[in-house]
């Protein structure tokens, strides 16, 4: 029997209000997405970046008290932003609050203008800073399966413990990004889930570097959660009328170019887009909603989408 098709809402965090940004999940969640994300930014990365922008931990906190069912993380945490064993003890802290729903989803980090101005270290190239991901994420890690880990280059924790540990025996670590030397050599030593974006050839490239990652440092490469980024969805009965409301979503986010070759159109449409995937063994989408969070849409994914994928 086939797995289950899932479906995880990714709130766009900027150019929005609480009241909304709250509303959204809950939306979601009685909806019965599987699974709520925001960004971890601390200015806009889509439009100006001289907008609003919320806090992404504080708002998983936020979201876990207000929501019952969906798990709840960040798409993906910055790891330049805190030292990585306080991440884990923030992931614990949120798996109690949210009653076993946490997930620890991190990446390298990449937006060098909130670095500069709000001070924090971003590192001298790409691949510093996932030399950095990679040690942070084997602390994490053993942290959070009740090891006492210690830093080897960057970081300077020493015999670190974790208590009390998370509520779930195995809380989940996503590590987003398509970094073939590096990103995914990480996920296939320590990951338990990984998301990619970029369209359908990219995403089957990534998975098949990450497969050969696998066979080479030995792990079974089916404990790894495959999750697929699909950008920002919008649907209508009416392709056109999709297609204006999309727009309008992007321009009212700091006046922002649209994406292209998004998942816009009628359900049978968004269904063909996602289709593939499923043929390749991606059966978990995280779709990207920008406020206003479009309520049809996300209401149709569950009701109209799902309904075709599965079959």
């Amino acid at each position: 029997m086939a797995e289950p098709i899932k479906l995880g809402m990714l709130a766009w965090n900027q150019y929005t209000d609480w009241p909304a940004f709250r509303k959204a999940a809950v939306a979601a969640d009685r909806l019965g997405y599987d699974d709520l994300w925001t960004w971890d930014h601390l200015y806009p990365i889509v439009g100006s970046p001289e907008g609003p922008m919320f806090e992404g931990w504080l708002s998983l906190a936020a979201w876990a008290e207000a929501t019952q069912h969906a798990r709840i993380g960040l798409m993906v945490g910055a790891n330049t932003f805190r030292n990585p064993a306080l991440v884990a003890k923030m992931a614990t802290t949120l798996d109690h609050i949210s009653d076993g729903r946490a997930i620890l989803g991190i990446g390298g980090a990449w937006f060098d203008t909130e670095h500069r101005a709000f001070g924090i270290e971003f590192g001298q190239s790409p691949g510093e800073r996932l030399r950095w991901l990679d040690e942070a994420v084997r602390i994490m890690r053993g942290m959070l399966d009740g090891e006492e880990p210690s830093g080897d280059e960057r970081y300077t924790t020493r015999g670190v413990r974790n208590m009390p540990p998370p509520l779930q025996p195995r809380l989940p670590l996503l590590v987003g990004g398509g970094g073939e030397r590096r990103t995914l050599r990480t996920v296939a030593k320590y990951a338990d889930a990984c998301n990619v974006g970029g369209g359908f050839a990219n995403v089957k490239h990534k998975d098949e570097v990450l497969r050969r990652h696998c066979a080479e440092v030995g792990r079974n490469e089916a404990e790894i959660e495959r999750t697929v980024g699909t950008g920002v969805c919008v649907i209508r009965d009416d392709p056109a009328e999709a297609r204006r409301v999309f727009e309008k979503l992007f321009e009212g986010n700091g006046g922002a170019r649209p994406w292209k070759d998004q998942p816009v159109g009628t359900p049978e449409q968004i269904a063909d887009i996602l289709r593939p995937y499923l043929e390749i063994g991606f059966r978990h989408f995280v779709v990207g909603f920008p406020y206003p969070y479009d309520a049809e849409t996300m209401e149709r994914l569950i009701r109209d989408v799902v309904p075709l994928l599965q079959a």
